[in-house]
């Protein structure tokens, strides 16, 4: 069964930085993704790795934030490291994996960047 688990948002300040983790197990995948939604808007696509290690990112979060992944003990963990935030990075963090047949997300993380 199919398992991720993210952990890492919470609240900082305008400038600061979190880092996002999403550890996924029971699959074999082939990209991962990081995702948001901030209220009233709809989900956008924050950042994605593919297993060869190619990474796309949005416009708002390029140079800012960086997607990566690490792999220990059959689990494969994806990371965003979210710098120079700013309060309309202000969102629910969703971590998504990609198989052969499906898409797979957690259960989404707050972050709110707010001084």
């Amino acid at each position: 069964q199919v398992q991720l688990v993210e952990s890492g948002g919470g609240l900082v300040q305008p400038g600061g930085s979190l880092r996002l983790s999403c550890a996924a197990s029971g699959g074999i995948f082939r990209a991962w993704g990081w995702f948001r939604q901030a209220p009233g808007k709809q989900r956008e696509l924050a950042a994605t790795i593919s297993t060869g290690g190619s990474t796309n990112y949005a416009d708002s979060v390029k140079g800012r934030f960086t997607i990566s992944r690490g792999y220990a003990k059959g689990t494969v963990t994806a990371y965003l490291q979210m710098n120079s935030l700013k309060p309309e990075d202000t969102a629910v963090y969703y971590c998504n994996a990609v198989s052969i047949t499906r898409d797979y997300w957690g259960q989404g993380t707050q972050v709110t960047v707010s001084s």
